[in-house]
């Protein structure tokens, strides 16, 4: 089938499509190639005499190459942004984004890797097989529930920190700003009440990490309604959810369980009507996390709620992922980490949220990407916790 003929760009978007031209990573020389002699230094003859020595000193990798300091972003463009399935080749510019996020922010070195397979196995195999000449996996917009077994067996057989940022970048980010939003609002960890809307790859790792720092009572919700014991429709992960979440074994839809709760995060895409949000209880803490369209408008959530916050950049307290994932990794590599644990999680989160402690108002109870203090706070907090473990107690 003969590909169709793309459509002049709307002079409006051009300047976009600009900033993609020809993509927006290259490779840069760190050492340079004047003449002959450097050419053999970097080549042949004299790279044989590296080549050698690593060989029978293994560990001289780590002084003699880039690999150590380099994260590999893979994807099989399942579950892109807010764009869904639509595979490796358009995938590749959020990849080569996410790249661009990593050097500007964190000053690591990355590459995009898309893969043209959707298999579990294959994708082990794969990221397994390359993972020699990376330091660091970070794993992006692989759709649940596979990203859960993926990200596990490739922890469970890798000695290098691996992370699904689409997981855990968002729950270190959520938590951060949580923590901040409940001091405003003057509840404590165990007082709230938590609705999640969306019971998806985000969904289920900021339940995790809430619930690890005392929010014990939560319920997720799916487009069928609540998670709850009765429903004979649930996935294995789903089903160990009920362990620990849903402990009063609400049904419903979302909006009815939101019914006297304190907070509602939003990551479902989904929308949630006035009424709804007005049976929540009073000063409720809003977090329409969906992008572009926010499940709760916040100019109408600010009729209702204490605190809001959002995924969007043109409005106050954007839930964005780059507060977190610089900082974890680059503190990983700090410390020599062979992992990235829930300690370090759990730290990167405190740490974000302290940057803004004493600066804490409605409209900023988490820090703007570009704040300078970000990324050495989680840089060292996730260094330190490597190897002290983390401070547990979300003030």
């Amino acid at each position: 089938m003969k590909n169709p003929e793309p459509p002049p760009i709307d002079a409006a978007l051009q300047p976009i499509y600009d900033a993609h031209d020809h993509g927006k990573i290259e490779v840069n020389l760190k050492a340079p190639i004047k003449d002959a002699d450097d050419l053999s230094k970097v080549y042949t003859p004299g790279v044989a005499e590296v080549c050698m020595r690593i060989a029978d000193y293994p560990t001289e990798k780590a002084k003699y190459t880039a690999a150590p300091g380099i994260v590999a972003v893979v994807s099989d463009g399942t579950a892109v942004l807010g764009l869904g399935d639509i595979g490796p080749d358009a995938a590749l510019p959020v990849m080569e984004g996410k790249a661009c996020l990593f050097k500007q922010f964190g000053g690591l070195d990355s590459f995009p890797i898309v893969l043209n397979t959707t298999d579990v196995d294959e994708i082990i195999h794969i990221v397994k097989a390359m993972a020699p000449s990376f330091g660091a996996i970070n794993l992006e917009d692989i759709s649940a529930p596979r990203c859960f077994e993926i990200e596990d067996r490739l922890k469970e057989d890798l000695k290098i920190p691996i992370m699904h940022d689409d997981q855990h970048g968002t729950a270190i980010v959520v938590t951060a700003a949580l923590r901040n939003a409940r001091i405003l609002s003057g509840r404590s960890d165990g007082d709230l009440r938590i609705v999640i809307a969306g019971a998806g790859a985000a969904g289920i790792a900021c339940a995790k990490m809430l619930y690890s720092t005392g929010v014990t009572d939560i319920v997720l919700t799916d487009s069928k309604g609540a998670i709850h014991k009765g429903r004979p429709d649930l996935t294995p992960v789903k089903q160990g959810l009920l362990s620990w979440t849903n402990k009063d074994d609400l049904t419903g839809s979302t909006e009815e369980i939101l019914d006297g709760m304190d907070c509602f995060i939003g990551l479902s895409g989904g929308t949630i009507h006035e009424s709804a949000i007005a049976t929540m209880s009073k000063d409720p803490i809003i977090f329409s996390l969906s992008n572009p369209t926010p499940e709760v408008h916040p100019e109408l959530a600010k009729k209702y709620a204490t605190v809001i916050a959002t995924g969007r950049s043109d409005f106050p307290n954007q839930i964005n992922n780059v507060l977190a994932f610089p900082g974890v990794f680059k503190g990983a590599f700090q410390a020599g980490a062979t992992a990235i644990t829930e300690d370090m999680k759990i730290a990167a989160a405190v740490a974000i949220a302290d940057v803004v402690l004493d600066e804490l108002t409605p409209e900023r109870i988490i820090p703007d990407p570009f704040d300078p203090r970000v990324v050495p706070a989680v840089t060292a907090a996730v260094a330190k916790a490597w190897t002290d473990g983390a401070d547990w107690i979300i003030r």
